[in-house]
């Protein structure tokens, strides 16, 4: 059943990392939002919001399902901008927008009004076919009948104001679990859009959380020339692990590789 309202709880962070997991409450079935109270890290009050990811149960004979589904839709999928959780200052993007090519008009000249970002309001539909039948091919229906509801998401793009230093920041690039289709392609894309932003210091974590406590496995320095080709392959460029995490040890190493190199991880 899905929640009327989001859940608080609150906690007190204790000077060790590895304590945090002790003060979050378990989040199975439900999506966990983890910030600070009065969005400040200074008063160590830790506040997850739990939203629950169960589907509502609907009758199909009233009237007014399909407001209702869309009603838990948004209230499930509603996401908070990274504001509403802590106290950061946004800046002008660094996102170069030189491989996004400006809208002409149809005299040939360019489009005065186009800026290349997105705003934050922007939304996008999630399902953009509608099928006639169930039994249609990858259909995916909602009802018996295969209503139509309209099932909006945030858009995704490069906006123009962002809320880190480019040049303070070290990107880690970690695939984990199984190989699936694409793992190359998400790197190399990962890598090429850090660089639009102008960061500098982008890592490859090798093996999956394995690299992250495993001395023998260093991390792998990434940038354009090093990802270039490797969506030709198939598989890993950094190679993938199952199990056998330590969620202490992996903090503890990203922790302490921040505060060696001073930059935001």
């Amino acid at each position: 059943m899905a929640l009327a309202s989001p859940v608080d709880y609150a906690g007190t962070i204790t000077s060790s990392q590895r304590q945090l997991s002790s003060v979050m409450p378990r989040c199975n079935g439900l999506r966990c939002t983890i910030g600070y109270g009065n969005k400040s890290r200074a008063g160590g009050h830790l506040v997850v919001r739990a939203m629950s990811m169960d589907r509502l149960k609907l009758d199909f004979s009233n009237p007014n399902w399909k407001n209702q589904f869309q009603e838990d839709f948004d209230r499930r999928f509603s996401l908070p901008h990274l504001t509403d959780i802590i106290d950061v200052e946004s800046r002008p993007t660094t996102f170069s927008l030189k491989s996004r090519t400006p809208l002409e008009n149809v005299d040939g000249s360019l489009e005065e009004s186009w800026n290349g970002y997105v705003n934050d309001d922007d939304r996008a539909l999630l399902k953009v076919i509608k099928f006639a039948s169930p039994t249609s091919a990858g259909a995916e229906c909602i009802d018996p009948d295969c209503s139509w509801v309209e099932q909006w998401v945030h858009r995704a793009g490069p906006r123009k104001q962002i809320y880190f230093e480019p040049q303070c920041v070290k990107a880690g690039i970690v695939t984990c679990g199984r190989l699936c289709p694409g793992l190359n392609d998400v790197i190399r894309q990962i890598v090429l859009t850090l660089e639009k932003y102008g960061v500098k210091n982008i890592v490859g974590i090798q093996h999956g959380f394995r690299g992250f406590f495993e001395d023998h496995l260093a991390e792998v320095p990434l940038n354009r020339h090093v990802v270039q080709n490797i969506n030709l392959a198939g598989g890993s460029f950094l190679g993938v692990s199952r199990g056998g995490a330590s969620i202490s040890d992996i903090v503890d190493s990203i922790q302490a590789c921040t505060c060696n190199s001073g930059q935001e991880a």
